[in-house]
Order: C-alpha cells, then structure tokens, then sequence
C-alpha cells in the first residue's frame, strides 16, 4: 500500500484528499438534512395492524406531518394547537425521554441501514390514532359513538358533526344480552378534559387501546398528522 501511495505526486496526494473531504462532507450534509426532515418536519409510517379500520387498513402508509416545531412554539399559547377534530395522528406513548446521545446514535445507525435497524425496541410506543375530543370539552360514549359539549357551546354533539373530515368507525354488533357496565362495553360516563388534554379513539371500536383505556393524552405527546397515504397507489391520497 505504501509502495502505491509512493507513486502519486504531492499534487495527486493533495487532490486525492480533497475528493476524500469533499465526499465526506456531501454524506455529512444529508445526513443532518434528514436528521432534521425527517425529525422535524415529515416522516412516513406503516400502519401495520387493524385499529384503523375501516377506513385505514393494514400495511398502507402516510405521510406524517411532524408538529416538533409547533410544539416548541406552544409555550404561552396554551389555546393553540397543530391539529383538529377527526385527522388522524401520531400519538406517542413513550413514559420516559430517550437518552440524547443514544438517540443521536440511532439516527445514524438507521440512517445508514436504510431505516432496518434501530438502537430501540421495535415496540416504539407510536399509535395511529384519531382525535376526538379537544381540551375542556365534555365527553360521553354511547353505544361508541361519542358526544360532545365543546367548551364554548351550550349544546351537546356527535362526534361526527363537529368533525373537520368525514369518517366511518367500525361499530361492534352488541348482543341484546350486553349489560352496559362491562368495561369498553361501547358506554363511558361523562367526563371533562382538562386544558391541555385531548381525547384519542381507534376507528376500529371493538380496539381499547386507546384513550378509552389509557385516559385522556396530553396535547404534546400527539406528534404529527397523517398528511398523505402514499400506499397502495390505488389508495394515493388524503387520509
């Protein structure tokens, strides 16, 4: 190898190296570009199980628009928030922050296997969900559909009239026999969401994992909004 690196020129040498950095810095630079894209402003996801459905079903994926930087912004303006009524969003149940420097490995090791590998669980806490219920409103579940009384209003509302977007949930077929205190029996009392809590549901009701069962969501931990699904190509479209 010595014997090689002999036979160029120092002008060779010094050319050669140049290249070298110049590459170096060109791979650097798109990897904090997508860092930061992808951490910051959209990122994709699969939706890989049948909470979702009907409208979602598994194995299609969307196009998430981040909120990391509307969040940041939220700090005195506690009324404002990046999504509305009926989208569906990126929920994220992780308990306890990441370490930094782990995370910042992970970007990388994920970066450079083409998103196959990950310093994480597979199990990342992130649940496509859709909003319902938005701070101070008053919430009721009857035979899974909800009604609302939105802090502002007199009045109580289903669900679907206050939405922003047209949906179907899947309804489970209740038994004549179905006694309505079982738990997730498709009844809720009312309750009264605080001012920075919100209030997620599956489409598919017969699924509980959800604010049913882990209580009402802090606005923060909704991450991003599905903005376009992208597969199948026969599906290409708004959510």
């Amino acid at each position: 190898m010595a014997k090689r690196w002999r036979q160029y020129s120092y002008a060779d040498q010094q050319n050669y190296l140049r290249k070298i950095r110049i590459v170096s810095i060109w791979i650097f630079s798109f990897f904090i570009i997508h860092t930061l894209v992808s951490g910051l402003v959209v990122s994709n996801r699969a939706v890989e199980n049948n909470t979702m459905r009907p409208g979602i079903l598994p194995g299609e994926r969307f196009v998430f628009l981040s909120f990391a930087v509307q969040h940041m912004f939220r700090t005195g303006n506690e009324g404002y928030l990046p999504f509305q009524r009926g989208q569906i969003v990126l929920v994220d149940r992780n308990t306890g922050k990441k370490p930094v420097f782990r995370t910042a490995l992970d970007f990388t090791v994920r970066f450079f296997s083409l998103q196959r590998y990950s310093l994480f669980p597979k199990e990342d806490n992130l649940y496509v969900k859709r909003v319902i219920g938005l701070p101070g409103d008053t919430i009721s579940m009857n035979n899974y559909v909800m009604r609302i009384k939105p802090a502002s209003d007199t009045y109580e509302f289903t669900e679907f009239e206050l939405s922003t977007l047209d949906y179907t949930p899947e309804l489970p077929q209740l038994s004549l026999l179905w006694d309505e205190s079982i738990p997730f029996s498709g009844f809720m009392d009312s309750i009264v969401l605080g001012k920075d809590e919100c209030f997620v549901l599956s489409d598919d009701r017969s699924v509980t994992n959800d604010s049913r069962t882990w209580g009402p969501v802090p606005a923060n931990t909704i991450t991003a909004r599905a903005l376009v699904r992208y597969w199948p190509l026969t599906r290409l479209g708004h959510p």
